[in-house]
C-alpha cells in the first residue's frame, strides 16, 4: 500500500503534539524576516549617510533579494526534497545572520548588496525547509492550522522588522548604545544587535528531529527528470497558482519597501515614531490573516468542492485591490487601516498557497515547487515591483510623486491576482496524486 492510500487521518495524532517543533520553525521564521525587513526601515538613514537615490535603494532591497533567490531557490529546494532539512535550515539561518552582520559594516553600495543578498538568500531558502517540514509534522486535514503557526512566525517577524528595527533605532539615535556600539551610525547598530539576537534566537532549531516525510509517490531520489515530468504535468494548475501569489507578493513587496519613506516624506514621521504602531499593525494584520487562511482552506478542503481550497485566496485578493491605495490616503488613521487590510490579504493568500502546495503536490515535489515559486516571486516581486514604484513615480513627476507611483503599482498587481486565483481553483487537482 502506498503512502497516498495509507488513511493517515484515520489515525491522526492529536495536533498538540506537533506544537512545540512548529513553534521552533515559526520562531526561526520570524527572525529570518525580522533581518529581511530591517532595512527597510532605516533605509533613510542609509541614504542619507551613503548618498544613495531611491533607484539605487530600490536595486538594493528588491534586485539584491531577487537575483539570489532566482538563482539559489530552485537548488535549495532540491536540497530540501532529498536531505535533512533541519540542517538545511540551522545553515540557512546562519546565511541571513552573517549578512545582517555585513549590513552593518558595509561602507558601500556593492558591499551593501551582497549583504542583502545574504539575508535573502537564508531566510527565504528558510521557508522552504520550514514549509516542508511543517506538512511531515502533521496530517492533510491539519495543515491549515500548522502552515497558520509557521506564517504567525513569519507575520512576526515582518512586524519586527519594523517595531523592532524602529525601536533600536530610537534608541541608538538618542545615545542609548552600548560601548561597543561606539562610533557607529543608528542604522548600523540595528543592523548589528540584530545579528546578535539572531545567534540566540535561531538555537532552538538544534532540538528539531527530521520528521518521517509523507504522501511520497515516486521517492525522494527519483531522478531529476522524473520530478520534472512530475511538476510539468500539473503546470495547468501551478502556472495561474503562481501567477496569483506572485502578484500579491509584488504589491506586498512594494508596500513593504517603500511604506517607511512615504510615512517620511508624505506624513513627516520619523521611523522611531512609526514603529511601533505600524509593527503592531502589521503584526496583527498578519495573525488575523493567518488564522482566516488556515481555517478557510481547512474549510475549504472539507467542502468537496474541486480548488475549494483556494476560495479564501479569491476573496482575499479582491480585497486587497482597493487596500492598495494606502499610500495616497488622506490621513495616517486612513493609511494605516489601509496598509493592515492589504498585509491580511497578503497573509490570507500566502496561507492558502503554502497549504495548496503541500496538500496538492507530493512530497517529493514540494520543496522544488515551492523553490521555483521563491526563486520566480523573488525575480519578479522583488526584483521587478519596486523598480516599478520608482519608474511610475518618475514618470509622474519624480521622487516626490513615490505615494502615487506606489499605489499604481498596488493596484495592478493586486487585480491580476483576483483573475489568476480564480483559473487556479477551475484548474485545482482533485488530490496530490491527479
Amino acid at each position: 500500500m502506498t503512502d497516498f492510500a495509507r488513511p493517515l487521518d484515520a489515525a491522526s495524532p492529536p495536533f498538540a503534539r506537533t506544537l512545540l517543533p512548529l513553534l521552533a520553525l515559526a520562531l526561526a521564521m520570524a527572525v529570518g524576516f525580522t533581518m529581511m525587513g530591517s532595512f527597510g526601515t532605516v533605509q533613510e538613514g542609509a541614504k542619507a549617510e551613503l548618498h544613495l537615490s531611491d533607484y539605487t535603494l530600490s536595486l538594493i532591497q528588491g534586485l539584491s533579494a531577487a537575483l539570489p533567490l532566482a538563482v539559489f531557490s530552485i537548488p535549495i529546494g532540491i536540497l530540501v526534497d532529498r536531505y535533512n532539512r533541519v540542517r538545511v535550515m540551522i545553515a540557512l539561518a546562519l546565511v541571513w545572520t552573517l549578512g545582517t552582520v555585513l549590513t552593518a559594516f558595509a561602507q558601500g553600495v556593492p558591499v551593501l548588496f551582497v549583504s542583502r543578498m545574504l539575508t535573502g538568500i537564508g531566510t527565504t531558502g528558510a521557508l522552504t525547509a520550514a514549509l516542508s517540514l511543517c506538512a511531515d509534522f502533521c496530517v492533510p486535514t491539519q495543515r491549515g492550522r500548522a502552515m497558520l503557526i509557521v506564517n504567525l512566525g513569519k507575520s512576526l517577524g515582518v512586524a519586527l522588522a519594523l517595531g523592532l528595527s524602529g525601536a533600536l533605532f530610537g534608541l541608538f539615535a538618542h545615545g542609548g548604545a552600548p560601548s561597543w556600539f561606539a562610533g557607529m551610525m543608528p542604522w548600523r547598530s540595528v543592523h548589528l544587535g540584530l545579528a546578535v539576537i539572531s545567534v540566540f534566537a535561531i538555537l532552538p532549531l538544534l532540538l528539531l528531529r527530521e520528521p518521517a516525510r509523507q504522501e511520497v509517490a515516486k521517492g525522494t531520489h527519483a531522478p531529476f527528470k522524473v520530478v520534472a515530468g512530475e511538476l510539468w504535468a500539473r503546470r495547468v494548475f501551478l502556472i495561474p497558482l503562481f501567477i496569483g501569489q506572485i502578484s500579491v507578493v509584488m504589491a506586498d513587496a512594494a508596500a513593504g519597501i517603500w511604506v517607511s519613506p512615504v510615512l517620511s516624506r508624505n506624513f513627516h514621521l520619523q521611523p522611531d515614531q512609526f514603529a511601533g504602531w505600524m509593527g503592531t499593525l502589521l503584526f496583527g494584520s498578519g495573525v488575523v490573516g493567518a488564522i482566516v487562511g488556515g481555517l478557510s482552506a481547512d474549510r475549504g478542503q472539507k467542502s468537496g468542492r474541486r480548488g475549494g481550497l483556494l476560495i479564501g485566496a479569491i476573496v482575499a485578493a479582491a480585497v486587497g485591490v482597493p487596500a492598495a491605495l494606502f499610500p495616497i490616503m488622506p490621513s495616517v488613521p486612513l493609511f494605516g487601516v489601509a496598509v493592515g487590510l492589504l498585509v491580511t490579504c497578503g497573509a490570507v493568500t500566502g496561507v492558502v498557497t503554502s497549504v495548496a502546495l503541500t496538500v496538492l503536490i507530493p512530497n517529493e515535489l514540494r520543496g522544488l515547487c515551492i523553490g521555483a515559486f521563491i526563486a520566480i516571486a523573488g525575480l519578479i516581486g522583488y526584483g521587478l515591483a519596486p523598480t516599478l514604484v520608482a519608474a511610475a513615480s518618475g514618470m509622474l513627476g519624480g521622487e516626490a510623486h513615490l505615494a502615487q507611483g506606489l499605489a499604481i503599482v498596488g493596484v495592478v498587481t493586486s487585480a491580476i491576482s483576483v483573475i489568476a486565483f480564480t483559473v487556479a481553483m477551475r484548474r485545482a487537482p482533485v488530490s496530490a496524486t491527479a
